[in-house]
């Protein structure tokens, strides 16, 4: 799952122009094998899983976030930092 989750933050950060904690806080999905993916329970819109579920895809629903890891970032700006935490794990983003 590791460089799967790292893909979807990053495309979050890069493609969708989320902040850190919003791509932190974002569903996540997961590979398994073949068509089959696994989904976390809440977050993906039903027209989403549905367009998957009609192109073929074998849509698995997991309600144990652990199974789709976590991140923690440090984003570094002009002058200071933007940190996010995952609330998918105890965490918290500070700054001192």
């Amino acid at each position: 799952m590791q460089p799967q989750g790292h893909t979807q933050v990053m495309v979050r950060l890069a493609d969708y122009e989320q902040s850190p904690q919003a791509a932190c806080d974002g569903p996540r999905f997961r590979f398994v094998q073949g068509m089959d993916v696994s989904v976390e329970d809440d977050g993906f819109p039903a027209a989403t899983l549905e367009e998957l579920q009609r192109r073929g895809h074998r849509i698995v629903t997991i309600d144990d976030y652990n199974q789709f890891g976590s991140a923690q970032l440090i984003w570094k700006l002009d002058g200071g930092y933007f940190v996010a935490s995952d609330p998918r794990r105890d965490g918290q983003a500070v700054g001192f």
